[in-house]
């Protein structure tokens, strides 16, 4: 057995949900491929995958092989990168997860300057406000707010991200400015639905004193920019990121609440799975993502290092 294109063979059958599919990626028959992981099996000593009419789907040991099998093949193709030129070395594939509000309001704009950048890579953007996991959904890098307590996982830390509440100038005339955290559960809060903080609103005074407040949401939205809209409707009360809803403040559509209390700033990070080769153009992307938001002033505390984040 070819050791190197039977792993080829299984991970492009993976990749792709059949057999027949990665016959015509390799250009090699059906049979060819399924032989070929059949002895991988059989040399390993377990099924690495279950095979029905229509999917393949992994095992659990399937899943294990797979995830250091992608690794070599990949470290492969970028150890022949790495004495190409640089045009050479991004190029390609880059699979990208992104916070569906935070790119639409923010990262659309980097996302187009970064392909015009670099017209021969291929980003494969998957935008969701739901938890991903980067390992499962095998994606290349992926941008995580709040804190991150996953081993399986590389962080580096891109800086923090003001926080504040806002409201309707007509929202606020209807029903009264809070003039203190305790007001609070007096008014309409719209709710994020992933916040790690759930029904409690945490704040921090001007003086280092610290409250939690807990609320009982008028709405509950797991989209950042329809809680935004809900906002703007009037609707009540909704937390926000302070750079991303700058523009509304000064055009007077939105007014800042409690403005003598912060609301604790938000973390961002860039994560990779920790048991993958992270290529040139993976690095350039997070990196070239770091500038655009020094350059955006947007966030605050950033780093340039990368660190492990240990559960705590």
């Amino acid at each position: 057995m070819d050791k190197l294109s039977a792993l080829s063979g299984f991970v492009q059958s993976v990749n792709l949900g059949s057999f027949s599919a990665a016959a015509k990626r390799l250009g090699i028959s059906q049979p060819a491929i399924s032989q070929q992981v059949r002895s991988l099996e059989e040399e390993l000593g377990t099924r690495l995958l279950n095979r029905t009419t229509r999917q393949l789907h992994l095992t659990e040991a399937g899943e294990r092989y797979y995830a250091y099998a992608r690794d070599i093949l990949e470290r492969l193709v970028e150890a022949d990168r790495s004495v190409q030129s640089e045009d050479a070395q991004m190029s390609g594939p880059i699979s990208i997860g992104l916070p569906l509000g935070f790119a639409e309001s923010v990262l659309s704009e980097f996302l187009i300057r970064f392909k015009k950048e670099h017209p021969c890579l291929l980003l494969d953007v998957s935008l969701s406000d739901q938890f991903v996991d980067v390992i499962q959904e095998r994606l290349d890098v992926a941008i995580r707010m709040g804190e991150i307590k996953d081993e399986r996982l590389i962080v580096r830390k891109l800086g923090l991200a003001q926080r504040c509440l806002v409201a309707s100038p007509e929202y606020l005339e209807r029903t009264g400015r809070p003039r203190h955290p305790a007001d609070l559960p007096d008014h309409d809060y719209l709710l994020y639905k992933n916040i790690s903080t759930g029904d409690r609103v945490p704040f921090i005074s001007t003086l280092g004193e610290k409250l939690s407040v807990k609320i009982t949401p008028s709405m509950i939205v797991n989209n950042s920019a329809t809680l935004r809209q809900a906002a703007l409707a009037g609707l009540g009360i909704s937390l926000a990121n302070r750079w991303m809803i700058e523009p509304y403040l000064k055009a007077g559509e939105l007014e800042l609440v409690l403005p003598d209390w912060r609301y604790p700033p938000h973390p961002i990070h860039a994560v990779y799975p920790s048991n993958r080769f992270i290529p040139l153009k993976v690095r350039r992307f997070v990196d070239r993502l770091q500038s655009y938001f020094d350059e955006m002033g947007a966030l605050e505390d950033t780093f340039g290092d990368d660190s492990r984040t240990k559960s705590s």
